[in-house]
């Protein structure tokens, strides 16, 4: 199982200079008129209005450290698009080579397609199948790349290792304490495959939009197959004990250890890809659990940790991405999600 997102507390913000100068029990939303849930209000540090996490569109999921600005406030409530020029995509994502006209190396591959019986007994990973038009990638990429920008965070399809935070060599699945699986090498080639395409510029057939009541969300710009490995989800690696009090709605556990100093986690806010703007079901509903068509598994990949995103039924063209954070942990609150 996998989206094993930690537990974040709902907590009040310290520095609200209304908190000073108001009552507390004076506070009322500024969306329902209600003052109650005093626990999940939260000041906006430009109008001083209050807004309760559950109100606001996209919602949030804990109250966050330092400044916060309400959508009318916010600097960021108009996203500038990141221009449709080949040459700046290039750049921004790192491709190694153009490929417009390069076929895929996905239709390279010919091997006899066995029967549904014998492909359900096996159950192998597949690769995503990138969108043929090269226009289409260019518009999945730049969709990503505005929304990369928009949220202060650059471009990354790896785990990332920085001084002061896990080093690499904590990464090792011999540590962790149950729920991870060992890729096959046959999925670890579907793997590699995923990594070479998104490198040459090849990207998931996926598209960022931005909605307002969820915030930025994932489409599905073609059809995807149940199975298919959609991206991994990346970001910066550090110890899950250094993380514990992190405002981050994005945190993904790495490695359950067993030992809870050894845990690590996955945080995709100053480097990450496609994955950060999958959003979570509101596991406490039925309507909630329907959404759901992706899960995210923790994988023994050479010894090492590591988080792919996997469709878990057939995914059609338009369709939202969705999957459930809690996993078995059943911690993060999406009770309020929408």
């Amino acid at each position: 199982m996998a989206a094993l997102a930690p537990k974040t507390p709902f907590r009040r913000r310290t520095q609200a200079r209304s908190m000073i100068t108001r009552l507390i029990d004076e506070i009322e939303c500024h969306s329902c008129g209600s003052g109650d849930r005093a626990d999940e209000l939260l000041l906006c540090d430009g109008c001083d209005r209050g807004f309760h996490l559950f109100c606001l569109r996209p919602i949030l999921a804990c109250v966050p450290h330092g400044s916060w600005f309400c959508i009318s406030c916010s600097s960021h409530k108009n996203h500038k698009p990141f221009p449709l020029i080949q040459t700046k995509i290039i750049d921004f994502f790192r491709i190694q080579r153009s490929t417009g006209m390069e076929k895929s190396e996905i239709r390279k591959r010919k091997r006899r397609q066995p029967g549904l019986v014998v492909a359900k007994k096996k159950r192998k990973l597949l690769p995503y199948i990138p969108s043929e038009d090269p226009e289409s990638r260019m518009k999945q990429m730049a969709s990503l790349a505005t929304a990369l920008m928009t949220t202060g965070a650059s471009f990354s399809d790896n785990l990332t290792y920085y001084p002061g935070m896990a080093p690499r060599s904590a990464n090792r699945a011999d540590l962790e304490h149950g729920g991870m699986q060992v890729l096959s090498k046959d999925d670890m080639e579907t793997l590699s495959l995923c990594k070479r395409m998104m490198e040459r510029g090849e990207c998931p057939p996926l598209v960022v939009v931005f909605d307002p009541r969820e915030g930025f969300t994932v489409e599905a710009d073609r059809f995807i197959k149940d199975l298919t490995i959609v991206t991994e989800y990346c970001g910066d690696v550090d110890f899950l004990e250094h993380r514990e009090h992190d405002d981050g709605d994005s945190l993904m556990t790495l490695l359950s250890g067993k030992r809870p100093s050894r845990s690590l986690v996955i945080c995709p806010d100053k480097r990450s890809n496609i994955a950060r703007f999958i959003n979570g079901i509101n596991n406490y509903t039925p309507d909630g659990k329907k959404k759901q068509n992706l899960k995210c598994v923790r994988y023994d990949v050479d010894g090492e940790c590591r988080v792919l995103v996997v469709a878990n039924r057939d995914i059609s063209k338009g369709e939202r991405l969705y999957y459930d954070y809690n996993g078995h942990e059943h911690e993060y609150p999406t009770h309020h999600f929408v």
